[in-house]
């Protein structure tokens, strides 16, 4: 009988997982156990799931991570619905640009540049916004606020009278600057400011006629971006700044008049001109006090915008509200000269800081990349602008007969207003005509808005 062999077979070795206690992910164990049918279904199912930590290497790798990183520093720091912050910036501003003309750095630059320049910087660097509700309410209301503070002393008959020689000249600057405009806007057409070309052409005209003061008005008048507005307030500020520099060269050979008192030149000057010179009304501290003069300027200015406005919707002018109330503060100085005077002093101080306000709120606007694109335009226009106009005023003067004394006050009134018309008569003690430098450019801002709008908007438009 054939012996039967017995064949022993061992278990197989199932793998065992077990879990590292560190990396927290499976290991694979080999251990020998009984095998059953149960076991080795358990460990095929094993193998077919993940057999190492997703953690640790998970089964897409993706080298590329986003990572969010968030900072408790946010941008810009004053927020534009902080309106306490914003409204301290900008009086801030303000003041110290109306401060650093006490400097030579501000003096050299203009005291409006400098709050432009230091608004744009904190726009750009992320301390104040660059939209804000408080910069509509510089636009929309201060800025037409500032405009009759400015011509409390627009007496027409007392313009004309007193610039008496000057007149003839600054209307020949102004004539020069037009034409200036035209053949700039054809050689430098501006093209990187797209549609607002035309515009920026027709506010720099103004701004050559009647001095810094029309560039609010022309650019609330066309809407201009702010933008747009800061670079060609700096790159005109830097062309300006150095046309005053060749008024005053080409001044180095003309002497000084005779030693004596402005005021008594001024007043010679008025009488001269007019037969009944009335003297000017000065307020009296002790019963008309500077607050109440102050108070009353606000109170007439506020009326006059009022006024203005009613009558842009009245009529539908186009060209915004500041035509309208430029010619009803006109209007009311020339039929009440003596009382518009005394109002004078206390306005002109509120609008040098209104429109300080605007020159921060023009460069806290505007954006550095559009103002890097813009800007060399911009200045080439300016440049040919101003260079036809000192080559028409010094033509037709020299043509007409007339003084380069004069052209040059009265080329200095159309470029760079009053103030600089004034300070140029008085450094060169030329005392006769401090006071017609004045008054030629008060003249100036009396007609440069309507002779902006007029010229943008019917020739500059077409070209």
């Amino acid at each position: 009988m054939a012996s039967k062999l017995l064949t022993l077979h061992a278990p197989p070795l199932i793998p065992r997982s077990f879990t590292c206690s560190r990396q927290n992910f499976p290991t694979v164990s080999m251990s020998s156990c009984c095998s059953t049918a149960e076991d080795l279904r358990q460990w095929r199912e094993s193998k077919k799931n993940a057999q190492t930590s997703p953690l640790v290497f998970p089964k897409k790798y993706n080298p590329i991570r986003s990572v969010t990183v968030r900072s408790s520093l946010v941008f810009p720091i004053k927020s534009p619905q902080d309106q306490w912050g914003t409204w301290t910036a900008l009086i801030a501003t303000a003041a110290f640009g109306i401060w650093s003309e006490k400097t030579k750095i501000g003096r050299t630059l203009n005291g409006a540049l400098v709050s432009t320049l230091v608004g744009f910087a904190a726009s750009n660097l992320g301390i104040v916004s660059s939209q804000a509700p408080a910069y509509s309410v510089v636009l929309n209301f201060l800025l037409p606020l500032a405009v009759p503070l400015l011509l409390f002393r627009a007496d027409l008959r007392r313009v004309i009278q007193s610039t008496g020689p000057l007149l003839l000249p600054f209307l020949i600057g102004s004539v020069g600057t037009a034409i200036g405009t035209a053949v700039a806007f054809l050689m430098v057409p501006m093209d990187s400011l797209g549609w607002n070309s035309w515009k920026m052409a027709a506010v720099l005209m103004g701004r050559h006629i009647g001095g810094a003061v029309y560039y609010g008005a022309g650019s609330e008048a066309f809407g201009i971006s702010p933008s747009v507005l800061a670079a060609g307030l700096a790159a005109d500020n830097v062309i300006c700044a150095v046309y005053i520099t060749i008024l005053f060269a080409l001044a180095s050979k003309i002497p000084s008049e005779a030693s004596t008192s402005t005021n008594d030149e001024s007043v010679a000057d008025r009488g001269m001109n007019d037969p009944d010179p009335e003297p000017e009304p000065e307020p009296e501290p002790d019963n008309k006090p500077p607050v109440l003069l102050t108070a009353a300027a606000l109170a007439v200015s506020f009326a006059v915008c009022n006024a203005g406005i009613f009558l842009t919707k009245y009529f539908g002018t186009k060209g915004g509200s500041l035509p309208a109330i430029t010619a009803v503060v006109v209007i009311l100085a020339t039929a009440f000269p003596k009382q518009f005077s005394c109002l004078a002093p206390a306005g002109e101080t509120m609008a040098m800081i209104l429109m300080q306000v605007f020159f921060t709120v023009v460069g806290a606007s505007g954006n550095i990349w559009n103002v890097i694109d813009t800007a060399p335009s911009i200045f080439m226009f300016t440049l040919v602008q101003i260079v036809v106009h000192l080559a028409v005023i010094l033509g037709l003067g020299k043509l007409f007969g007339i003084n380069l004394k004069l052209l040059l006050i009265a080329s200095n009134a159309n470029i760079g207003g009053p103030a600089t018309a004034c300070g140029m008569a008085a450094a060169k003690g030329w005392s006769s005509l401090i006071v017609p430098g004045i008054l030629a450019g008060t003249f100036g801002i009396l007609i440069a808005t309507s002779l902006g709008t007029a010229f943008g908007v019917i020739v500059l438009l077409y070209m």
